[in-house]
């Protein structure tokens, strides 16, 4: 009974065919505000992977890793809130249990939420100074950390990240509603940046010289970083397709939004890279603002400026669910503006030191963190006749399992680990956020073959439309 049970659990509501949507209304649009985030696409090219693999390497990997995405990182999730109704958080107590959905992926999605944030509040903080010092000659060229290089304190970078970090921070803790206001129209100012930053790299594309002899390195590059960026977001999945109506909604918002779109700006990046590479072959590892600010010269620090307002949708997005996951798990959904507020506070602070910049790792370290909860919830979802078993009682050790092995495999190659531990465990171009969900999977599913699911809790609020309730379930 619903008493037994957390009160996440006990208070959840399925939300009803009568507010659910068309894809493109919902589940295309918010994703596609994910991509077009300069958080996204900046450092393809500053990894490495046009300089050893070329412009084709890179298309193709853009591709590939698009399609893995969805059919992998992403469909379970969504197609879990499609036929629910419920987030993540809900959905995910049936692989994890009633009491370990609280930490995974409860508590945990909210923790990661508070990186990226850091991430669009650093990217903002940046972009705004750099646009700034070059368009008016007046404004020193900042730091992009707390610390200038000479060890001298920048006051300037810190209050650009604490005042944007703290305005968006606020209306993403007001509501979702506030969300989409920002997330409808910036989005299309990104997608002509993009298109302007590829024409006026289009005169000296071709005359890019990568080294062109590490292709397969330079592929998994971009499936990582892809990936990695991701991973969260697929989880997500559950969320935003708890707005969708049947499964070509899912498949349809997926496939636009993450494939597509991910693909597209992803590769315009590269082009802009490479356009700058022709140049200047100094910049074949550059990043996409640096790249941007070569290729056009006049244009650049104004559309610096803009790619900072386009952080705006993805820093209320990261807001919203560390408030929304937070306070649901910590039983205080009416404490959801100073929980949202205590959270960023952290982010702003790993902004304002510099550390959110190294996006390569932190990429990595998200794949490796979720990769394997999405494994096993698709083992989960298999192992279930493809449905939603429901809750399952207490902490599941299957869950868990897979999680932490897959989580240890998927860190293998992280740069921070590597750095740490003074050597190389995998060379850092293996696909390890593909690794983790892998053995996330595999772990999940011998475990829960052997018997050590928990048993499915019933609850009430929880509980499924009949097959032939045709006006409360969603169409296949």
């Amino acid at each position: 009974m619903a008493d037994n049970v957390p009160t996440y659990l006990a208070s959840a509501q399925p939300n009803p065919m009568s507010k659910r949507a068309a894809w493109f209304k919902t589940i295309a649009q918010a994703y596609a505000g994910i991509f077009l985030w300069i958080a996204f696409f900046s450092d393809f090219a500053k990894n490495g992977a046009l300089d050893m693999g070329g412009i084709a390497t890179c298309v193709i990997g853009m591709v590939v890793a698009g399609l893995v995405s969805v059919a992998f990182f992403y469909y379970v999730p969504g197609v879990l809130g499609m036929k629910t109704g419920l987030p993540l958080y809900v959905v995910g107590s049936s692989t994890f249990g009633t009491k370990g959905g609280i930490a995974i992926p409860g508590f945990f999605m909210g923790l990661l939420q508070i990186g990226w944030y850091s991430v669009a509040t650093y990217f903002a903080a940046k972009l705004v100074l750099e646009g700034l010092a070059v368009v008016d000659t007046d404004i020193p060229k900042h730091a992009t950390s707390i610390l200038e290089k000479d060890g001298k304190f920048d006051v300037v970078f810190v209050v650009v990240t604490v005042v944007w970090g703290y305005l968006f921070a606020f209306l993403g803790a007001k509501g979702l509603k506030y969300v989409a206001a920002v997330s409808t129209f910036f989005p299309l100012a990104i997608i002509a940046l993009l298109l302007i930053g590829v024409f006026s790299a289009s005169g000296t594309i071709a005359e890019a010289k990568p080294a062109a002899d590490a292709k397969l390195p330079a592929f998994f590059i971009v499936m990582n970083m892809f990936i990695g960026f991701f991973a969260t977001a697929g989880a997500a999945g559950a969320d935003f397709c708890t707005a969708a109506r049947n499964k070509k909604d899912v498949w349809m918002g997926g496939l636009v939004g993450v494939a597509l779109v991910g693909a597209f700006a992803g590769i315009l990046s590269i082009l802009t890279v490479a356009g700058a590479a022709g140049k200047n072959p100094e910049l074949i590892r550059a990043d996409y603002g640096t790249a941007l600010e070569t290729v056009s010269t006049k244009l650049g620090p104004y559309l610096k400026i803009i790619l900072a307002i386009g952080s705006v949708a993805p820093a209320c997005f990261c807001s919203f669910i560390i408030g929304n996951s937070l306070s649901t798990m910590l039983g205080k959904p009416n404490s959801r503006v100073p929980i949202t507020l205590a959270g960023v506070t952290i982010g702003i602070v790993l902004a304002a030191t510099g550390a959110a910049s190294n996006l390569g790792a932190f990429f990595a370290l998200i794949g490796a963190s979720f990769g394997p909860v999405l494994g096993a919830m698709l083992a989960d979802y298999l192992l279930s006749g493809c449905k939603w078993a429901g809750p399952r009682k207490g902490i599941s050790v299957p869950g868990y399992a897979a999680w932490f092995i897959g989580f240890l495999v998927g860190i293998s190659n992280n740069g921070m680990i590597t750095k740490l531990l003074g050597t190389e465990l995998l060379p850092g171009w293996h696909p390890a956020p593909i690794y983790s969900f892998v053995v996330g999977f595999i772990v999940y599913a011998v475990l829960a073959k052997i018997g050590l699911q928990g048993e499915v809790v019933e609850v009430e609020n929880l509980k499924m439309p009949a097959e032939g309730d045709t006006a409360a379930a969603p169409t296949e």
